[in-house]
């Protein structure tokens, strides 16, 4: 299978909230109080011919199986470079509501390779009422795995490993219980990065989850992922800026 990668890179930025804040309260803040700037500036950006984001899409995720929030969500915004990295993270000092409920967050650049393009089945609609973005969008069970490489992995061997032999794995499955969407994220820098990739699949439901887990078979890749390191979350709720 050979895979193409979306132009440009995506700049991931994980989200985790302060603990005295509650998961709703980050959530009304960062749709209401910081997503429509982050759009503005990008549209003023796009229109005076500047370096600007493309897409921006951020996934909300569920507590994990004891409850807790690992990360509160992540957000994804495509540029045709990958930002250099900053000095200072974002939020430090805080320029929004939003930010003074989240930690300060750092980006992280990956390649975007869309294995299941799926889209039809995950369309955008813009809010009809008030300004169309940011809007929501929902009915799907999104499944994350932000993969650690194990202690002194070749990155390089790892990555290779994970396009060539594990997506066609995960393809074939996905085609098997009709997953809507299949896009790998590779860090560009691993061996700083937070992950050495993030794969997202996209379900239906729960059952087609269950039935992709009850199928697939083991393909090596555990001679390069860290599982203790390595987490899966759920999401069921994207928010989106820019389509």
């Amino acid at each position: 299978m050979a895979l193409e990668p979306t132009r440009g890179a995506k700049m991931l930025y994980l989200i985790r909230r302060r603990p005295e804040v509650s998961r709703e309260e980050l959530v009304v803040h960062w749709f209401a109080r910081h997503m429509p700037p982050v759009i503005e500036s990008q549209q003023h950006a796009k229109a005076a011919g500047k370096f600007h984001a493309w897409r921006y899409i951020a996934t909300l995720y569920d507590a994990d199986a004891n409850g807790q929030h690992p990360w509160d969500g992540v957000a994804a915004l495509s540029f045709d470079r990958a930002l250099p990295a900053a000095g200072v993270a974002h939020g430090e000092p805080p320029m929004d509501s939003f930010q003074e409920r989240a930690f300060p967050y750092n980006p992280w650049a990956t390649q975007e390779y869309v294995v299941i393009d799926g889209d039809e089945h995950l369309p955008v609609a813009p809010s009809r009422l008030g300004t169309p973005f940011p809007c929501t969008r929902s009915g799907f069970l999104k499944i994350s795995f932000f993969v650690k490489g194990r202690s002194g992995v070749d990155f390089a061997a790892f990555h290779d490993h994970w396009r060539n032999v594990h997506v066609p794995n995960v393809t074939g499955v996905m085609q098997k219980v009709g997953g809507l969407r299949y896009v790998l994220n590779l860090s560009l820098e691993p061996e700083t990065a937070p992950y050495a990739g993030l794969a997202e699949l996209w379900f239906r439901n729960g059952d087609d989850w269950r039935r992709y887990k009850s199928i697939i078979q083991p393909d090596g890749m555990e001679r390069f992922a860290d599982d203790d390191g390595t987490l899966v979350l759920r999401s069921v709720t994207e928010m989106i800026g820019i389509a």
